[in-house]
């Protein structure tokens, strides 16, 4: 006859198994976060910014695009977008986030010029 072998002590719930962020979660909270950051919302036609992340094990590297105003301060402008991903990448996903790089791939004219297109004699 055997003796019954001694039952596990139970792991608490919170102390089992891992939780897995996708990297194109992490992509959208971080597109969220650079509209955020921005102060106005894009005019009608412009792209929204969007995002991609690599994340390794609990580290995500983020780079950003971006459709500005301009003239406008544009280095103030990607200095807010990368607190502002940064900050909400680490809150929600609960990532270091060591970098943000920030794409500007397009400049759109902040207001319509006025009087360009019209011939001087």
């Amino acid at each position: 006859m055997s003796t019954p072998r001694p039952t596990p002590p139970r792991v608490p719930a919170a102390e089992r198994g891992a939780t897995r962020i996708a990297d194109r979660v992490v992509a959208k909270i971080a597109a969220r976060a650079a509209r955020e950051a921005l102060s106005r919302p894009a005019p009608e036609g412009a792209a929204p910014p969007y995002a991609t992340v690599t994340v390794h094990h609990d580290i995500a590297r983020v780079r950003v695009v971006l459709e500005l105003p301009y003239p406008s301060d544009l280095a103030a402008q990607c200095a807010a977008v990368r607190r502002q991903v940064a900050l909400r990448v680490e809150e929600y996903a609960e990532m270091a986030v060591p970098e943000v790089d920030v794409d500007v791939e397009h400049l759109r004219p902040a207001r319509p010029a006025a009087g360009r297109d019209r011939r001087v004699r």
